[in-house]
């Protein structure tokens, strides 16, 4: 628990689908991708700079500023092509195999929703949230 934060239950990404889908911008979407962001066993120092101190993640404290990421939200919707954006991250005590976000993105043709997805989930990471790894 981060700042009496329990974890939450994860959204069903079916019925994410299925809403998007009912929007009237649906109608301009060719494609929607999803992120699943998940608590994995290696460090995030090992994975990206290829630093192998010998530790395992045993587990994450993770929390999100709300305001930012609704700015990250808006500034997604004004790429060109997007039509449909949708967040859920979760917070607290996270476990090994727990999701940490679900990113959701709609737009017209795949290179829009592609970088779509890419930039708001470097937001987030890098300016959104805070990820403690506990080994």
């Amino acid at each position: 628990m981060i700042n009496g934060k329990m974890k939450k239950l994860s959204p069903s990404i079916d019925e994410w689908l299925k809403e998007a889908k009912t929007d009237p911008a649906a109608l301009q979407e060719g494609m929607f991708l999803v992120h699943n962001g998940v608590v994995r066993q290696t460090p995030k120092a090992k994975v990206r700079q290829g630093i192998d101190d010998g530790s395992m993640v045993k587990g994450m404290e993770f929390a999100y500023d709300a305001a930012k990421v609704d700015v990250a939200i808006a500034e997604t919707y004004t790429m060109d092509g997007i039509f449909h954006v949708r967040v859920w991250l979760n917070e607290g005590q996270l476990e090994l195999g727990d999701d940490i976000m679900y990113v959701l993105i709609g737009g017209d043709i795949r290179p829009h929703v592609v970088d779509a997805l890419q930039f708001l989930v470097e937001k987030i990471k890098g300016e959104c949230v805070t990820e403690i790894e506990q080994k």
